[in-house]
């Protein structure tokens, strides 16, 4: 996703003091929305021909990437402990129904949004780093789309890696900056989003401050906003009016925006509703892109499963501590040792230290 990216603001489970038989049903209900696409439809498939053809059609939108075949063995070590960790792209090609999405005026594909989402072992909670796109990073060799080898180059534009080598690419040069073995790959296309923030009947999120960009449609107030599906696209995309104007200042807004889409999902009482089931979950594997371990319906529910303990609203989302580039005040870099901190926290499996936080570029 050429990227604003998408930032959360979420809900919390409260009222768990009420009587347990009380309880209970809605959080069997917020259970069950996660594994909806495999749960729901496979216990339709009973019901005949039309059913099994809605599950086999769903289930053959999603796109795969074998990981396993383009990196080889030259990768991290797996961490001893049972954690998890995501390397989550949002891609924005700008073709077909993308093309429409800014004006048309950008081509070629792009990954505006990175997030590596590391799931702790227990798998009751999560962290989310934001990678900005402006970063300068050291790119690995990687295979070049039409065949051969492109050789290692130093001080690359960060979502540049995606547009020259695809997301094989972005893994590698992810994996190599931070030492960090990415388990899986999942990539979300800027139009099939919005049409999935649609499907959900839009989202809330609350504003600290007014944004207003008049070239991309924008004029929220603060406070809470209902976003539909193209809103949401320019809320995330938006740089302009947003902090400093960077991309530094719309990671917040992405981060906000990831965490209340998860929210509103896990609100969906999706099973009391087939036929909007059917439209969430052909308009959320339309957009997905995964690695081939998760490529089916099976496999997505089955991780979504894994997921359960997993709140939304204590997940931590972080940006990658960067510093203006000292050559090029339009860049970013790693800032050290602040990166290098977050980097061992997550392969450690351990607490991210405060000062891990701290990014420089951003005055904090």
């Amino acid at each position: 996703m050429n990227q604003d990216r998408f930032t959360p603001e979420s809900g919390s489970d409260s009222d768990r003091s009420a009587a347990p038989a009380r309880s209970a049903a809605p959080k069997r209900r917020r259970r069950t929305g996660r594994i909806v696409l495999l749960t729901l439809l496979v216990l339709l498939l009973a019901a005949g021909g039309t059913v099994y053809w809605m599950y086999t059609s769903i289930d053959g939108n999603i796109k795969a990437v074998d990981l396993h075949k383009e990196l080889g063995d030259d990768r991290p070590q797996k961490p001893p402990a049972g954690g998890q960790n995501l390397l989550v792209l949002g891609s924005d090609s700008r073709a077909g129904a993308n093309a429409t999405l800014d004006g048309g005026k950008v081509s070629g594909a792009r990954s505006d949004t990175a997030l590596v989402v590391h799931i702790p072992e227990g798998r009751t909670k999560a962290v989310a780093i934001s990678i900005p796109r402006d970063t300068l990073v050291t790119r690995p060799e990687c295979p070049r789309k039409g065949g051969g080898t492109a050789p290692s180059a130093q001080r690359v534009m960060f979502n540049s890696v995606y547009a020259q080598h695809g997301p094989a690419c972005v893994v590698k040069t992810v994996e190599k900056m931070s030492g960090v073995r990415l388990d899986h790959y999942l990539e979300i296309d800027f139009a099939g989003f919005k049409d999935l923030v649609d499907a959900i009947g839009g989202v809330t999120v609350d504003l600290d401050e007014p944004i207003r960009n008049g070239a991309a449609g924008l004029d929220l107030a603060a406070g809470p906003q209902k976003l539909d599906g193209t809103q949401s696209l320019a809320f995330v995309r938006t740089r302009y009016g947003v902090g400093d104007g960077s991309d530094l200042g719309r990671i917040g807004n992405q981060q906000k925006f990831l965490m209340a889409l998860l929210t509103e999902i896990k609100k969906q009482d999706l099973l009391s509703s087939p036929a909007k089931t059917y439209e969430i979950a052909d308009s959320a594997t339309k957009a997905l892109t995964t690695d081939s371990e998760l490529d089916s319906l099976t496999a997505l529910s089955d991780f979504a499963r894994s997921m359960n303990g997993v709140n939304p609203s204590t997940m931590e989302t972080i940006m990658l501590p960067v510093a203006y580039d000292k050559k090029d005040p339009n860049r970013v870099v790693a800032h050290e040792p602040n990166a290098a901190q977050l980097w061992k926290a997550i392969r450690e499996d351990s607490p991210i230290p405060e000062s891990a936080k701290k990014s420089p570029a951003t005055g904090g």
